[in-house]
């Protein structure tokens, strides 16, 4: 689904893509056992989609350039290992901290950046990540330090009188699996909606939507709060694959990364674009890193070469080599009388 050509009214999301998106997340665990790799790296694959997908109604719906996101993954991640630790071990309160913490911080943040643009609103984006990271080193009677919040359970699945147990990551693949493709499709609504319409209109021309009458700021406001949320909800399901949280996840280097698989997979064109991204990622990781440690160099230089060459991504590659095999509709010979 290309970011410009949203029907008005939306849209049913089981579409062929969506219905292939939701076949990936039920095979991946066979195929990763079937190429012998980790089930962990299915469960890494589907959180990033999490965060990536989140992300990009930020970075390529609205246009706003985001390169501190990697603080409410964190915040995310450390919200749900003090809820296990000082509260309860419970899996939904746990969940439900995480959302709320990270909801919290992106809209006071965005209290500050939503009145900012271009490189304005991408520095401030920063200096305001940079001062979550530096605060989960320096708050270690809280965070852990440098060290890490360690130790964090993995409390079971509790529905109704029923517990199912999430230890054996297996089993919490598929929690994350359901998660992820509920949050996909739940996108899907969002950008099909007047929302993201809206959305749209700010990223094409911010000064032409508030002329219209949009209040620009405030959509801005929602759009960065709820892509925070979003982070967040990644940012406890990394806590609970980990079992601990670190500083490092609110570094800059990852807020560059989900930014780096937005652009490789073509977000900013297609709405698939960030899961291209987060797998091709994940698999050049994978390949390149069984020949080479040196791997991410040339993962960075692919992403060179594919910003240079193909700036709309591999999803508008995709899009463009199936634009040139369909077959040309057959020429109309109009009749005229002579």
């Amino acid at each position: 689904m290309n970011l410009s050509d949203i029907p008005p009214k939306g849209g049913s999301p089981f579409t062929l893509p969506m219905a292939a998106f939701l076949m990936l997340l039920l095979l991946a665990p066979f195929l990763v056992a079937r190429f012998g790799l980790y089930h962990y790296l299915a469960i890494e694959i589907a959180i990033w989609i999490i965060f990536a997908m989140g992300f990009n109604l930020l970075f390529g719906y609205t246009g706003l350039h985001s390169f501190g996101h990697g603080a409410y993954l964190g915040i995310g991640a450390y919200a749900f290992g003090l809820f296990q630790h000082n509260v309860s071990t419970s899996l939904w309160g746990g969940l439900g901290a995480a959302l709320l913490a990270a909801m919290v911080a992106g809209g006071f943040v965005a209290l500050f950046l939503s009145h900012r643009r271009g490189i304005y609103f991408a520095l401030l984006s920063i200096a305001f990540g940079q001062i979550f990271w530096f605060s989960s080193i320096k708050l270690h009677r809280v965070t852990g330090g440098e060290d890490g919040l360690l130790g964090i359970p993995r409390p079971p699945l509790q529905i109704g009188n029923v517990a199912v147990t999430l230890a054996d990551n297996r089993i919490f693949y598929w929690f994350v699996a359901a998660l992820a493709a509920l949050v996909v499709i739940g996108l899907w609504r969002v950008v099909n909606s007047p929302f993201g319409r809206v959305l749209q209109a700010i990223r094409q021309n911010e000064m032409r939507a508030r002329f219209v009458g949009y209040d620009v700021w405030r959509w801005k406001w929602l759009a960065f709060t709820i892509s925070a949320t979003f982070a967040g909800l990644a940012g406890a399901l990394l806590a609970m694959a980990q079992n601990s949280a670190y500083p490092d996840v609110m570094s800059l280097h990852q807020s560059g990364l989900v930014v780096m698989m937005v652009l490789v997979g073509g977000g900013l064109v297609n709405f698939w674009g960030p899961i291209l991204g987060v797998l091709l990622y994940f698999l050049a990781r994978e390949v390149l890193g069984s020949l080479t440690e040196t791997w991410l160099l040339w993962y960075g230089l692919m992403f060179v070469v594919m910003v240079m060459v193909r700036p709309e991504g591999l999803a508008g590659l995709i899009g463009t080599a199936a634009r040139r095999e369909a077959p040309a509709p057959p020429a109309r010979i109009v009749e005229t009388t002579p």
